[in-house]
């Protein structure tokens, strides 16, 4: 008897529990009243992992593993697979950018590609068996010149053209999960597991570490279009800066409790809209700043993760992902 009595207790409680839940606002979130995002169809299966556009606002490039670089010339309506005459050693492509027609892509093991004509030719940089690190984010800068980042957190700059570099930052940070650089050159790494965060400046000799907020990995972090921190922690759980301050977070939100799939990455279109990624096929969105949340239905039958989201402009937008999946933001739907 007095086990039924338990069982039927611990019945009570989840059922409390769930009534509870059903209730939250943001336990299931609504589906977003505009669908803005177009499936597109590549002829790959590679994980992708970024995009970046030429002079030419139609011409763009997307990188990924498998040696995968798929080129648009109709701003990303239709992509063709270039393949170049490298050895027989598989890359994985990490990062590519442009400024003006030339562009830098760095990849692993340890390989980085220049060209200057949009891309018609590319050439592998030479680079020293000495390097810290393999190269993991690059960043165009103008004729000739460019950063570039290891998956330990050495950074170079070159300015001509990749044949010298010079080393920015003393120190390196260790193997790191991901990294961005904000549009006025400070940088922000996620430790590999997401045990802590390091940002840089230019200026400063050495990387400085932060902890997390509280007990959850970093999943990801990046810059708003005014510099300012966001972070991505386990479990879907986000957060925004107050200011452009290193460790000055709001509260914790999480914008959708019933879904059990990570959250990966975030955009912002605008000051006040945001995006944000995750596996599954999940796309989240606020056009608040974060205060209401709502999910894009639309694209929940796309069989991939979504890694990756990146907004050229407010009109020109991509999300990459698994198996060659693309969305590009297509404005008239908005």
């Amino acid at each position: 008897m007095r086990v039924a009595l338990n069982w039927l207790r611990r019945g009570l409680v989840a059922l409390v529990a769930l009534v509870a839940l059903s209730g939250c606002s943001n336990y299931f979130l609504s589906d977003s009243a505009v669908h803005p995002w177009k499936v597109i169809q590549v002829p790959t299966q590679a994980t992708l992992s970024d995009i970046a556009f030429t002079q030419d606002a139609n011409h763009g490039w997307i990188v990924g593993s498998r040696n995968t670089l798929l080129e648009t010339q109709d701003g990303g309506d239709t992509w063709n697979v270039r393949e170049l005459a490298l050895d027989d050693q598989p890359y994985t492509f990490t990062s590519v950018d442009f400024a003006g027609n030339e562009g830098w892509v760095t990849g692993i093991p340890s390989i980085l590609l220049h060209t200057t004509d949009g891309g018609q030719s590319w050439e592998k940089v030479p680079l020293s068996n000495e390097l810290p690190g393999t190269p993991f984010l690059v960043t165009g800068l103008g004729a000739n010149a460019a950063e570039m980042a290891t998956d330990i957190g050495a950074i170079y700059r070159t300015e001509d053209g990749g044949r010298t570099w010079k080393a920015l930052v003393q120190g390196a940070v260790g193997v790191v999960r991901n990294m961005t650089r904000s549009a006025d050159g400070r940088y922000v790494a996620v430790s590999s597991r997401g045990n802590f965060y390091s940002t840089w400046a230019p200026g400063q000799d050495e990387w400085i570490p932060h902890n997390r907020q509280n007990s959850r990995r970093l999943q990801n972090m990046g810059f708003d279009q005014a510099g300012k921190l966001w972070v991505i922690a386990r479990g879907g759980q986000i957060r925004f800066s107050n200011s452009r301050a290193a460790d000055d977070f709001n509260a914790a939100l999480n914008p959708e409790f019933g879904t059990s799939w990570g959250l990966l990455d975030m955009a912002f279109r605008t000051a006040d809209e945001v995006w944000v990624t995750g596996g599954g096929g999940n796309l989240l969105c606020s056009f608040d700043g974060g205060q209401t949340w709502f999910k894009d239905e639309s694209v929940n039958d796309v069989p991939t993760n979504f890694y990756r989201i990146r907004f050229m402009g407010p009109d020109k937008g991509f999300v990459l992902g698994q198996q060659g999946a693309i969305l590009k933001y297509q404005p008239e739907l908005a």
